[in-house]
């Protein structure tokens, strides 16, 4: 059996990562600041996650980064709670097969952010357990929300609920104040969302489902990498009600999933779980919804 590899490691300008691979992916973790998971793919092959080069390698100050790769938010998201700077070192440990991110308790809201990140043995896969911890005095509502930042010129797919409710509506979509409906981008299809993302094209775009599938793809470098939740029907979540949110802009898409809203008590904690997948030999999707189906099917999400 393939084992799992964790070792320290200089990436992008940061003294501090650590690295963790099975030989078939990796994924680099920032510890200089955080926590940030910056790298995600192939070994020895191109990053499917983002990185931002005007900022990658930063460290300190009192100004929010982006940075890229993974990152992990409570929602609503509200300035200054969303943007508080995640700009100092992070604890790290080694877990079994993987590594725990643990941020200093943030001292305007008091929550504390925790990854735990865990790679299969033997396959292109990684499960990622988000944890925020209340250790205020007083409840705070919140969901915890986590984001994926993708590298530029990619494809995302999103599925739409076919659930058959005769008369009643079957699916909730919200739209941002900047989003038009008739952006170039996406493309609105009937099982599908599609949504390009385009380095020439800056003005914003998001879009939120109720993702009854809980699961999203990105096609891009011959790869697909695919994130998948748990979504809870009878849940209520954040933004009208939507488990999954996705935005782009001429450097990157975002793959957003939520948790539901929690009452968080004082010295209690919620946990999100995600999983990531990637396939190689992807070829660009079409928006030909045959065509879809059957590069669902085929990587085994139908």
């Amino acid at each position: 059996m393939t084992m799992i590899d964790v070792h320290k490691i200089h990436y992008a300008g940061w003294d501090n990562c650590v690295q963790v691979s099975n030989g078939i992916i990796d994924i680099v973790a920032t510890t200089d600041v955080g926590p940030r998971i910056i790298r995600f793919g192939f070994k020895d092959d191109v990053n499917e996650f983002c990185e931002r080069k005007d900022q990658v390698g930063k460290k300190g100050g009192d100004e929010w980064y982006i940075y890229g790769g993974h990152r992990l938010w409570h929602s609503p998201e509200v300035k200054p709670r969303s943007y508080i700077p995640d700009n100092k070192p992070v604890a790290w440990s080694i877990i079994d097969d993987g590594i725990k991110l643990s941020q200093d308790t943030e001292p305007e809201t008091h929550i504390k952010k925790e990854m735990e990140v865990t790679m299969a043995a033997d396959k292109a896969a990684v499960n990622i357990k988000h944890r925020l911890i209340n250790e205020g005095l007083w409840p705070v509502r919140l969901a915890p929300w986590a984001l994926t930042v993708m590298a530029t010129g990619g494809k995302e797919i999103v599925p739409q609920p076919q659930k058959d409710t005769g008369l009643l509506a079957n699916r909730l979509l919200v739209l941002w104040s900047y989003s038009k409906m008739n952006d170039h981008r996406v493309y609105w299809g009937d099982k599908y969302i599609t949504l390009l993302q385009d380095p020439d094209c800056e003005p914003p775009f998001k879009f939120g489902l109720s993702n009854e599938y809980g699961w999203a793809a990105y096609a891009n470098h011959g790869h697909m990498f695919v994130k998948r939740y748990e979504h809870q029907p009878d849940a209520a979540y954040p933004d009208f009600g939507v488990s999954f949110e996705t935005y782009t802009t001429d450097f990157m898409t975002e793959i957003e999933s939520l948790g539901p809203m929690v009452e968080l008590q004082p010295g209690q904690s919620v946990e999100h779980g995600e999983e990531w997948l990637l396939f190689d030999n992807i070829s660009m999707p079409s928006d030909d919804e045959r065509q879809i189906d059957e590069l669902i099917k085929a990587v085994g999400l139908s």
